[in-house]
């Protein structure tokens, strides 16, 4: 999980509220420029001290972490002989070659280093997010808003390991946090006995091409009903007459539900640049990945009914073609054409029933 810190020394008459919220949402650090904010909040939260240049008092009592400028603030070591029970962080602001060297270096050596960039590119944190591979400290990357602590939090893959923000306003804190943990859940993958298959004529299909690589034994889920998908593997595995696209999954028919972010569905006939969909593998991990393109056109149709050991009755409808592939047992890649009944699928059964895309507990029968 990623940090997040909440800067509230230019909050105003706001600050008690967003601290409230700060709290609420288990931010993990609030930073201030007044001894006295920090001593007013709980021990479970770090309590970060970044004076930028004000004089500091005799006691730093209640402050965990003190953020110091060497351009401004007294020298590193001065500071840590004479506040001994408080770590010492460093705050650089990059705006050239210099200075992007000094934020290498102090991620590289201090338990903290707090990083400004001026400019909007995202190279010099990747810069430095590199540098520091073998460190044990942390860095902590100033964000103008979430948007931007969304892009620090994945850059380079890794991404900063925590986000510094000043809240605009009240929200703030809890759309930092969501950010700081945004996670993809994992799901438990049922085995499907396919029952029946049908052609069934001609019908619109969705190809689902994302902005990623899959791997071999991953997919997405896809299914008539909202409370029973099978797993379609994206197209990486050799044909004999056509090259391989593996960031691509011929999904199903337009009406089908997949997963996508929060535990919503989406139909692939909405999909569209930009949107997310939940990738996943044959042991039911799962990351979100961004859609690029969605092609819809008229292909002949073949009909897939499975059941689960539950009882649960699954459907699928997929292009008619043999190229066309789901996943079974083990990453075993099954092509459509060929199931027969008793042949065995990867599934999923989600719990809830669907509206407008969000689980509710609700009567819907579908069939």
């Amino acid at each position: 999980m990623k940090l997040c810190w909440l800067d509230v020394r230019d909050t105003g008459s706001s600050r008690a509220a967003i601290l409230e919220e700060a709290l609420h949402q288990r931010v993990d650090g609030v930073v201030a420029d007044d001894v006295a904010v920090l001593g007013e909040l709980p021990p479970t939260v770090t309590k970060v001290l970044l004076p930028r240049g004000k004089a500091l008092p005799e006691s730093l009592d209640g402050v965990d972490v003190l953020v110091v400028d060497p351009e401004r603030d007294a020298d590193a070591g001065e500071l840590a002989a004479r506040y001994p029970a408080v770590e010492i962080g460093r705050f650089v602001e990059i705006v050239d070659a210099d200075t992007l060297e000094l934020a290498c270096q102090a991620a590289r050596t201090e338990r903290w280093a707090v990083l400004l960039f001026r400019d909007p590119t995202k190279i010099p944190l990747e810069i430095v997010i590199a540098a520091a591979a073998r460190a044990t400290g942390s860095i902590v990357t100033i964000a103008a808003d979430v948007e931007e602590a969304e892009i620090i939090y994945g850059v380079l893959e890794l991404g900063s390991d925590g986000v510094l923000m000043a809240p605009a306003k009240v929200g703030d804190a809890t759309k930092l946090k969501a950010a700081a943990i945004a996670t993809t859940p994992e799901l438990d993958l049922v085995e499907l006995q396919v029952t029946r298959t049908t052609h069934i004529g001609m019908g619109e299909r969705a190809c689902v091409d994302t902005c990623t690589y899959f791997r071999e034994d991953e997919g997405i889920l896809v299914g008539s009903h909202s409370k029973g998908m099978i797993l379609c593997v994206s197209e990486t595995h050799p044909l004999p007459y056509m090259p391989t696209r593996p960031f691509r999954v011929n999904a199903g028919a337009i009406h089908s539900y997949t997963l996508s972010q929060d535990e919503r569905t989406n139909y692939l006939s909405e999909l569209k640049s930009g949107s997310k969909v939940l990738a996943v593998d044959v042991k039911g991990q799962t990351r979100l990945v961004t859609v690029g393109r969605v092609k819809i056109e008229t292909r002949p149709l073949i009909s897939i009914d499975a059941v689960a050991p539950n009882g649960t009755e699954v459907n699928l409808i997929l292009q008619d073609d043999w190229h066309v592939r789901v996943l079974g047992p083990g990453g075993s890649v099954l092509n459509s054409t060929e199931l027969r009944p008793g042949d065995v699928v990867l599934g999923y059964l989600p719990s809830a029933d669907r509206h407008v895309g969000y689980p509710i507990d609700e009567f819907c029968l579908e069939k």
